[in-house]
């Protein structure tokens, strides 16, 4: 078995809010003059660096921890890096006081994280809200990017399930009433339903769902998850300029999807087509965290297709 080992770095945030800048506490006066802060940000690494790099993004409620059997399926070919962003998994978590939690934000703290581990080229796996964040990075940086394996990963309306209408009736008229309403998405049921819905009986273990139930529920997370909520409006809004992106540059692409995933339906994953006809697209019987019931058959998906699209 290869091990992984389990790091944390500093990571430098220019995008500190008004509030943390004026902090006595938190900053030092250069800190402050520059606009500057840093943020502990926890991450797991296998595989040699001497290997291809795949940069691993996680998605809701998850945290790395989700990567705890694709790692190992995965390191005899691949440097393999997964972070947990701010508010999800072991990575610091400042107040909203202190941090602005968006999906922009988390996009300029993950690349900044690649950027002081010295992530220069590098594949990318991203699920749920990975994706968007990954998509960013693709963006500002397109000539990193050497593949992106999308496992329901969205970047079309198309893919959205119907969800997705309750989700955007609260993105147009945000009220507390409706904020309120969506903490539902951290109770410990609705948790349980995005890991087991959609999979073979007896297919997942209680550990990926029970370990987000914990981390959800660290102090101050809650309303920082809803923050996140509110702001996945500005991912559907990039939605045409990521699908630009691609036509562009035309990145190797696999996408991999839980076919029966009630968030990120089958129709997005077809989508990549039209703007990559060459992506390749794939299907497995699970639900959202394809990972935990077919992370053997999604290694061996990817190890076939990087073995040909990086040389």
């Amino acid at each position: 078995m290869t091990q992984v080992t389990y790091n944390k770095i500093q990571v430098e945030d220019c995008n500190v809010s008004i509030k943390r800048e004026q902090s006595q506490t938190s900053l030092n006066s250069a800190e402050r003059e520059k606009g500057q802060s840093k943020i502990n940000v926890f991450f797991r690494e296998a595989g040699s660096k001497d290997k291809p790099a795949i940069l691993l993004l996680h998605g809701f409620p998850s945290s790395s921890h989700m990567f705890r059997e694709l790692m190992p399926e995965l390191a005899d070919k691949f440097h393999l890096i997964a972070p947990d962003f701010p508010s999800f998994g072991q990575t610091e978590s400042p107040s909203r006081d202190e941090f602005e939690y968006s999906f922009d934000h988390l996009a300029k703290i993950v690349d900044k994280f690649t950027e002081q581990i010295g992530l220069t080229k590098f594949a990318m796996y991203v699920f749920d809200y990975g994706a968007p964040i990954g998509y960013r990075l693709a963006m500002w940086h397109p000539e990193r990017i050497t593949a992106i394996i999308s496992q329901n990963g969205n970047m079309y309306e198309e893919g959205l399930g119907k969800k997705w209408e309750a989700r955007k009736a609260y993105w147009a008229n945000p009220t507390p009433e409706l904020r309120q309403q969506f903490s539902s998405a951290f109770a410990l049921e609705t948790i349980i339903g995005q890991y087991t819905f959609g999979t073979p009986e007896g297919s997942v273990g209680p550990d990926g769902y029970s370990i987000d139930y914990y981390y959800v529920n660290q102090p101050g997370r809650a309303e920082m998850q809803n923050d996140l909520i509110l702001d996945y409006r500005s991912n559907v809004a990039l939605y045409p300029k990521f699908q630009q992106y691609l036509r562009d540059n035309q990145p190797p692409l696999l996408a991999v999807w839980g076919e029966n995933d009630p968030s990120f339906i089958p129709a997005g994953a077809k989508a990549f087509k039209r703007d990559v006809p060459n992506a390749e697209i794939h299907f497995v019987p699970s639900g959202h965290f394809a990972l935990e019931s077919h992370h053997t058959e999604i290694a061996r998906l990817m190890k076939e297709f990087l073995g040909r699209v990086i040389k």
